[in-house]
């Protein structure tokens, strides 16, 4: 037998025993192990204790899992022996496109989660801790380091300070709880999670001064602190996190100056410090230097001045909520000439004077403005087509000096608007009896007797 011959038959042997290593891989699949399948089948029982899941599901769970539960596969980097593991948890139904399985009103925290899965990425609960309280859980230290996204929504009865969940997630991108029972300051922990791109604590019961230091979180790019119950200055650390879109500390008490430092924040389309105590300072300056913005919102902060002329650069926005913030003045006409892509606008329960620019009229896109309750006077300048557009959004009471062309006036959003009183026109003097030359006789008459008159006076 030649060579040829010899090599010919080694490579068809290979490749035979390659093929059949694959076969017998795709009719022996790898299966979870035994003890993290029943520690799946213990944590979903205590989600929802009233389904029999090992029945529902008694097959491996990586092969064949209800909706939320997802696997993965893991090579050991010395070994290279290849081993199934759980990656992913999601409970709660949100929506027939993600049927995660569904909480009881009695739903407990398993504490199997943070021990029997190291290779979780993704945690999730949505509306699962509605009633029986659950305590926030103090993660050990060793659990953590894969897990990528931690999210808790609407979950009211998850209770417990915020640095028992911040444990050892040196991988964590995204952190949203919302809509929770947790309480107490930020702890400083956050403030090493380098790889976060998303905090989001809105609605929960947090409190203090944010004294947090942010300078390592390069890579955030959403950070909403709203609805809670911080107080104290704006950390003009914020200004920092220079890849930021989104900004929301609404619905809190902070006070003093709002950072001037954000100006930094280049990147940013969202901007909500609304209903806050912030102090008399008057609207933002630099908000003219933050030309990719598409919602600000400041409303229920008593700033006071004028609304700036500071509308040049920012005609990418949609929204701009200035309600309720002690503006004095004229409304800009600069705001209807070079917002043409707005939405929204809020500019209600003001002190604004003058009368309603007519460049309004001229914004195609929006769908509601407000300019309830200020002092604004003259005759509404939006055409009939304008008015059927926006609608009832349209709002304007609350402006008694403030009228509508009547043939607007059965429009159901200027309804509550007096009609414009029609211009004064001079009724024309009717002369009876006299012409034309006639007049211009008197006339002459009287222009003699006044000389004889004024003669008489210098002689006497």
């Amino acid at each position: 037998m030649t060579v040829v011959s010899i090599f010919k038959l080694a490579l068809f042997f290979t490749l035979t025993s390659t093929l059949v290593t694959i076969s017998l891989q795709q009719e022996q699949p790898l299966l979870l192990n035994s003890a993290e399948q029943d520690s799946v089948y213990q944590v979903l029982s205590s989600i929802n204790s009233a389904t029999n899941w090992r029945t529902l599901f008694p097959d491996d769970l990586c092969s064949y899992p209800p909706h939320g539960v997802v696997c993965d596969y893991f090579t050991d980097p010395t070994t290279k022996n290849v081993t199934v593991h759980v990656t992913e948890l999601s409970f709660g139904y949100v929506s027939d496109f993600t049927p995660n399985p569904s909480c009881s009103p009695n739903s407990t925290f398993s504490p199997l989660l943070f021990t029997s899965f190291k290779h979780l990425r993704k945690l999730f609960f949505y509306q699962c801790f509605t009633q029986t309280q659950a305590f926030v859980p103090v993660i050990p230290t060793t659990f953590g380091s894969s897990l990528e996204e931690l999210v808790f929504i609407n979950n009211p009865a998850f209770v417990g300070p915020l640095s028992g969940i911040t444990g050892n997630f040196t991988s964590l991108r995204r952190l949203v709880l919302s809509g929770n029972g947790i309480h107490g300051a930020i702890p400083n922990a956050i403030g090493d999670l380098a790889n976060i791109e998303e905090i989001t604590l809105s609605r929960n019961k947090l409190s203090g001064k944010v004294s947090v230091n942010l300078c390592k979180l390069k890579k955030l790019k959403i950070l909403d602190l709203s609805g809670n119950g911080f107080h104290g200055n704006v950390p003009s650390s914020v200004g920092n996190l220079t890849h930021l879109l989104k900004l929301d500390l609404s619905s809190n008490g902070f006070s003093g100056k709002i950072p001037e430092s954000l100006s930094n924040l280049q990147a940013l389309d969202f901007l909500d410090l609304s209903f806050n105590r912030f102090g008399n300072f008057g609207v933002p300056l630099f908000l003219a230097a933050m030309p990719r913005l598409k919602e600000v919102h400041l409303s229920g902060n008593l700033l006071g001045g004028e609304i700036p002329e500071i509308w040049g650069n920012l005609g990418g926005i949609l929204g701009v909520g200035f309600s309720n913030m002690g503006l004095v003045g004229e409304i800009p006409a600069s705001m209807g000439l070079h917002l043409r892509n707005l939405c929204y606008l809020g500019l209600d329960n003001n002190k604004l004077n003058g009368k309603v620019p007519e460049e309004f009229g001229f914004l195609e896109s929006v769908n509601e403005i407000n300019l309830e309750n200020n002092n604004l006077s003259g005759k509404l300048p939006f055409s009939a087509n304008f008015t059927a557009k926006v609608g009832e959004k349209l709002r304007l009471k609350g402006n008694p000096e403030l009228c509508v062309d009547e043939k607007l006036s059965h429009r159901e959003s200027v309804g509550e608007l007096k009609k414009c009183s029609k211009p004064d026109i001079p009724n024309p003097v009717l002369f009876i009896g006299v012409s034309h030359s006639g007049l211009l006789s008197s006339s002459s008459s009287f222009l003699v007797l006044l000389l004889f008159w004024g003669l008489w006076i210098l002689l006497a």
